[in-house]
């Protein structure tokens, strides 16, 4: 597995999901004693990258500052029913100190899973966050320079957006857009300092993960920090920040992989500064918002510039994609499944659960899993890392003109020497028929064997591969269902319980 390329990743949130297994085992655990079948639940089949979310030290500070604020506690007691003070660990974005929190191990625990899920063909992801630390982390006592600096007027003016660090005041982290965070301290992108500082930093990770995600990584480019920060920032650098950063990084670790966090359509930006993969937040947005011509028109980019993105319909950012997307679910789960690009799962989205954690919490609510949703995901990303090989191209559809239904149709191909596949989902709450075209080779494939396969259902449907050549695929799809028709396949071994429409 490289990055960029056709990769699946699963988000874990850390803390949460040890904090769960030692609720289940009743013992406490680390990530160097969690059994075997937790690691085997991570590593499904189809996974081929585990992000374990907030390993690092979380700070004392943060988890007071988290305590003291009344609007966060009515959050984290919606969440939670049963809260208590124990539950609020501090966010994992509020780091002290980028070493394994004690409570998961430490350092040598991280080792022990990350040979757990070497065991298993998965590689590591872990976090960096590249634009501010927790009040508490060293840095702030022993290396000021590396912040941006306020003035004693600006503590009096906006107490909330500056931090009395003794000898120096400090400016919180903030975008361009939002108040100042209240719990991290804001580095400077500008510093020569604060980049050779993040590059040793990240060295250091390199020798315990595969991979980073970057937090809000667009917020260190020049322009978007000069805007954010304006005179305070200083003179701008000769270098972009993550020019600096990553070529110095992938000097020492070169098969690294960077995954950027990224907003603003700032995606391709950051892979010209050495990032393998950026966030396509337009795509969650176009596909929640239920927006076929957009996610087509989406979708019709160069394939080179879309295996630089990540695909999500859920992240711990995120709400749950069961209460985002509703009976569409499982249309955008096919969608993101099946296209270029990293696709990024987040724990608890295959089983349906509902409930948005906030990052802050180290305990989950009980919720119960949806276990014939578990088992249609389970399926769907298994059948989709073996469909995306060969050469991806979008796919025109035709109707009639008394039905135009043909327009609700999401269609491509993946087609490889040996085998081919077409995805086709209706992406609306009607029924929706008509021919989706296909490659030459995908209709002459079918002139040896003229059936294909849906691999999620295991249904065999018997096709006219002249018909098919000459008008296209025929397929009449009810509301939110789709098809992932291959011309070879592998015998199933667990078939999901659901109704895709029919192919003729």
């Amino acid at each position: 597995m490289a990055w960029p390329g056709d990769t699946t990743v699963f988000e874990v949130n850390a803390l949460v999901w040890v904090e769960a297994w030692s609720r289940r085992l009743r013992r406490r655990l680390t990530l160097a004693t969690l059994p075997g079948e937790a690691w085997d639940e991570v590593c499904r089949p189809g996974v081929e990258a585990v992000w374990l979310m907030g390993v690092w030290e979380r700070s004392p500070a943060g988890v007071a500052i988290a305590l003291a604020d009344p609007t966060l506690a009515a959050t984290h007691h919606e969440a939670l029913a049963d809260l208590t003070d124990a539950d609020v660990a501090g966010s994992p974005y509020c780091i002290r100190r980028y070493e394994v929190d004690d409570r998961l191990g430490g350092r040598d625990a991280l080792a022990a899973a990350r040979a757990e899920l070497d065991r298993r063909g998965c590689r590591l992801v872990l976090d960096f966050v590249p634009n501010h630390v927790a009040p508490d982390h060293p840095w702030v006592a022993v290396h000021p320079e590396l912040f941006v600096h306020g003035t004693d007027d600006d503590l009096a003016r906006a107490p909330e957006a500056y931090l009395d660090a003794g000898a120096h005041v400090l400016a919180k982290g903030r975008d361009p857009y939002f108040p100042a965070w209240p719990d991290v301290v804001q580095l400077n992108a500008f510093s020569t300092d604060t980049a050779a500082t993040a590059t040793a930093t990240l060295l250091d990770i390199g020798e315990q993960c595969d991979g980073v995600r970057c937090d809000m990584a667009m917020l260190l480019l020049r322009d978007v920090f000069a805007r954010t920060w304006g005179d305070a920032a200083g003179e701008w650098p000769a270098r972009e920040y993550w020019e600096a950063v990553l070529s110095g990084v992938h000097r020492v670790h070169p098969g690294m992989g960077f995954l950027a966090e990224a907003y603003w359509d700032l995606e391709w930006r950051l892979v010209e500064l050495g990032f393998d993969a950026c966030y396509d937040k337009r795509l969650y947005d176009r596909l929640a918002g239920h927006d076929v011509a957009g996610v087509r028109a989406h979708l019709a980019a160069p394939v080179e510039g879309q295996r630089h993105l990540v695909r999500f319909t859920e992240n711990h950012d995120e709400p749950r994609a069961a209460t985002t997307f509703g009976p569409a679910a499982r249309a955008a789960a096919m969608v993101v499944a099946t296209v270029p690009g990293t696709t990024l799962w987040h724990e608890g989205q295959a089983e349906g659960h509902r409930q948005h954690l906030p990052v802050m919490l180290s305990r989950r609510p009980e919720e119960p899993d949806d276990a014939e949703l578990r088992a249609f995901h389970g399926r769907l990303w298994e059948v989709a890392a073996g469909a995306r090989r060969g050469e991806w191209a979008p796919a025109s559809r035709s109707g009639w003109p008394d039905n135009p239904s043909h327009e609700q149709l999401l269609a491509w191909t993946w087609t490889a020497p040996d085998a081919a596949t077409v995805m086709v989902v209706n992406f609306a709450d009607r029924p929706a028929a008509g021919h989706v075209q296909v490659p030459a080779g995908f209709a002459g494939m079918l002139a040896g064997e003229p059936v294909l396969i849906d691999g999620l259902t295991g249904a065999r449907y018997a096709q006219d591969p002249e018909e098919v050549a000459r008008r296209g695929l025929f397929v009449d799809l009810g509301p939110w269902q789709g098809h992932i028709l291959s011309t070879t396949h592998q015998a199933a071994t667990a078939l999901v319980g659901t109704s895709t429409g029919a192919a003729r």
